[in-house]
């Protein structure tokens, strides 16, 4: 059971709650008498401030009643560092950052946004959470960056915070680096999940272009990929119009746009799909691309039975304290302000 927040270890010690009730009554009862021979000999009007106020004490006696049930019930809140996975999933992002990856024609509002910019901004939904995504806390997730050969950027972790900033530090190829190696990429993912621990395991693969590096081959990593259990997604990034605007510099800070050539390899995107058991998408706009991710974040999702905690921290010390200077108030403002006679 939670309350305000608090998990309850024994919910049903909130009935001593109901205690107050006769706790205010028999405080009450205290009240003094004084015995006069006529109601002339009071004061005239006999009302003031104190009398107005006298069953604060009596009150305070009642909410200390209703702070201890509160202690008794054991309110306490797990602790979000030692939660238990189960079923956990895990996942290699595998982003294609070769010069092509420079094209505008993902952008959203911004028109200056790159391809890469648009995959950097939904990586950190898919795994975050944000606009319509829920996240992927539970589930073990790195990033490897490939153009023309492949590099871990960050392993399977569950800092996801630290893997965000990763994804946010991703930068086009340096142009003796350019080109682009799918089959590197590939394997460098199917390799990191291969070594890791989990009921299922995933990639997530996303290029704009066809493989012009051919080190590794496609059909070698897939095979790969199959023999591990692994499950590749595909996304294959780009207009249909054959043609995607870039901005180039020019010197002195200028720049300029210019029309570059679409051509993305879908029938070895397809295959790499079909044959490990995941699906190829078409990512045309950045509203498709936003669209295939939320289907994959749908698709591959941790299902939990109960969330389990190992530690829990404790707040029942706090109601026992509030209940003693209820207890104590009580009593000072029956000796003092609002003291009884006889």
């Amino acid at each position: 059971m939670t309350v305000f927040g608090y998990e309850l270890a024994h919910p049903w010690a909130l009935l001593f709650a109901l205690l107050a009730v006769p706790a205010l009554w028999l405080s009450s009862l205290s009240a003094g008498r004084v015995v006069f021979s006529s109601l002339r000999a009071l004061p005239a009007g006999g009302r003031s401030w104190r009398t107005a106020i006298a069953w604060l004490p009596d009150a305070l006696v009642s909410l200390a009643v209703v702070a201890l049930a509160i202690a008794i019930a054991g309110p306490r809140k797990g602790d979000e560092s030692a939660r238990v996975r189960r079923d956990g999933i895990a996942i290699m992002m595998t982003v294609d950052v070769s010069g092509s990856m420079r094209a505008l024609d993902l952008a959203d509002r911004n028109p200056d946004l790159t391809r890469l910019d648009a995959v950097k901004q939904l990586f950190g939904r898919f795994v975050l959470g944000g606009q319509k995504l829920d996240g992927r806390k539970d589930d073990a997730i790195g990033l490897v960056a490939f153009a023309s050969y492949a590099e871990t950027r960050s392993p399977l972790t569950l800092d996801h915070q630290n893997l965000a900033l990763a994804a946010k530090e991703l930068d086009f190829a340096a142009e003796g680096e350019d080109g682009t190696s799918i089959g590197a990429g590939l394997d460098l993912a199917v390799a990191r999940l291969a070594e890791f621990e989990a009921k299922s395991k995933i990639v997530i693969l996303l290029t704009d272009g066809e493989s012009t590096v051919h080190e590794v081959d496609e059909d070698t990593a897939i095979d790969h990929a199959v023999k591990a259990g692994i499950k590749v997604y595909t996304i294959g990034a780009g207009t249909n119009a054959g043609s995607a605007p870039v901005r180039v510099p020019i010197g002195n800070g200028q720049t300029m746009l210019r029309q570059v050539r679409v051509s993305i390899d879908e029938a070895t995107l397809r295959k790499i799909a079909d044959k490990t058991g995941g699906q190829y998408f078409r990512a045309t706009d950045h509203e498709s691309l936003a669209r295939i991710y939320t289907e994959i974040d749908h698709l591959e999702r941790t299902t939990f039975e109960q969330e389990q905690f190992l530690q829990f921290h404790q707040y029942y010390d706090r109601y026992v304290l509030a209940a003693l200077i209820l207890v104590v108030a009580a009593a000072l403002l029956r000796g003092t302000l609002l003291r009884r006679l006889p």
